[in-house]
């Protein structure tokens, strides 16, 4: 990619700042699926889809570190590291060619490799935003994905320079329509938030979904106390249209059996549901997608 048309691009984005984004898809009918990240042999035709609706699928994950036995930093150069074998470039020209409505994504960073946190760690912002941007870009263009997800969830740098390196990069992609739709993972955490308010206080229209990672709330969440940490997280990320969620995995929040659907009804007679995702497609596979189901069956107001 030529670095000159990199550079003329982000001295645009003074101007998109003041833009506001465009939302591709009807968010009260969005669902959004994880998947790829724990190689269980999963694939998008195993997820059943409700021609109805509007489906993302998220690729888990691509990171910028090594493919080595001990992995480290890369500065922003990705590469894929989800399931490469079940979820190639082919099966996704095949599933968005038997389905209108469905985009795939994907998905920066995650917790781990090897059981080890990955860190942002860039070593410069411009150095970090131009691998980034070269990087990305192939990938998609490799794929054909439609969007990006960034899941990064620990951190050696500060707020204000995550903020800029991930706005800009998202500032890129969008001004040169790589991608059309983009979103950011959260989750509530003192050691996370304080990044991703940075982030949304500074480029949040440039963010169309912010995939609120719920199931980091404790086990045994009811509906009152779901409802609850919904309305500061809408306050939090204000304007932003904030997607409930559980996972399959065993982990917390408020889970289907508890009275999440509850909750989710609730949102909408409000107004207030701009989708549902879930983490993942691997975990949930075990179970037939049920979960997948009856989300999806709730969003199409079956």
């Amino acid at each position: 990619m030529d670095s000159s048309r990199i550079g003329i691009s982000l001295l645009l984005l003074p101007l998109l700042l003041i833009t506001p984004s465009i939302i591709q898809a009807s968010a009260e009918k969005l669902f959004r699926e994880y998947i790829g990240a724990e190689d269980k042999n999963v694939k998008f035709s195993d997820v059943p889809i409700d021609p109805t609706i509007d489906f993302h699928f998220l690729l888990s994950f691509a990171i910028d570190y090594t493919n080595t036995p001990t992995p480290s930093p890369t500065n922003g150069k990705f590469r894929v590291n989800w399931d490469t074998v079940n979820l190639s470039p082919d099966e996704v020209s095949s599933i968005k060619a038997r389905h209108a409505y469905v985009k795939v994504g994907m998905t920066l960073a995650g917790d781990s490799i090897n059981r080890k946190p990955v860190f942002f760690h860039p070593i410069s912002i411009n150095s970090w935003v131009a691998n980034a941007i070269h990087s990305i870009t192939d990938i998609v263009r490799k794929y054909d994905l439609d969007g990006i997800d960034i899941d990064y969830e620990h951190f050696k740098t500060d707020p204000d320079t995550f903020a800029e390196c991930i706005g800009r990069l998202l500032f890129y992609l969008k001004q040169n329509q790589v991608v059309s739709f983009t979103s950011i993972a959260p989750y509530q955490d003192d050691s996370v938030q304080p990044y991703y308010l940075a982030l949304w206080r500074k480029y949040g229209h440039l963010i169309d979904y912010i995939n609120f990672q719920f199931y980091a709330y404790p086990r045994g969440t009811n509906v009152s106390q779901f409802l609850k940490y919904f309305g500061t997280q809408s306050s939090n990320y204000n304007g932003g249209k904030v997607l409930v969620s559980f996972g399959t995995d065993g982990s917390g929040g408020l889970s289907p059996k508890n009275g999440f659907f509850d909750a989710c009804r609730i949102l909408r007679k409000q107004g207030k549901l701009h989708g549902i995702f879930i983490w993942s497609a691997d975990d949930s596979k075990k179970a037939n997608f049920q979960y997948e189901k009856q989300s999806q069956d709730l969003l199409a107001g079956k």
